[in-house]
């Protein structure tokens, strides 16, 4: 089963017009996982060759910041329409979101 197979089987409840506004945001947070795992695959400190107690933060750990917070945004959407459709059904997101992060 794909991600997105199992985030569209996590909303199969919702209300219609919802899963139409859904759809769109799994893309994003499906596109923003695989951006974030491959950044994880990057060093986000350059450190001086002499003293390396003189850092600086990469682009690579800019742009994770910005995923992480556009997929956090994301996820708190998501848990939102759920917790209106469903009530306890954002546990489950939760749930499934957090093999994400293993």
């Amino acid at each position: 089963m794909t991600r997105r197979d199992k985030l569209e089987k996590i909303f199969e409840n919702v209300d219609e017009n919802q899963r139409a506004l859904v759809a769109p945001l799994i893309d994003e947070v499906i596109f923003l996982e695989n951006r974030m795992r491959e950044l994880r695959n990057e060093p986000f400190i350059r450190y001086h060759p002499k003293d390396r107690s003189m850092q600086k933060t990469t682009a690579a750990a800019k742009q994770y910041k910005e995923c992480s917070q556009s997929y956090m945004n994301a996820i708190r959407i998501l848990s939102g329409i759920l917790r209106n459709a469903e009530g306890d059904a954002d546990d489950d997101l939760l749930a499934r979101l957090e093999e994400f992060s293993r």
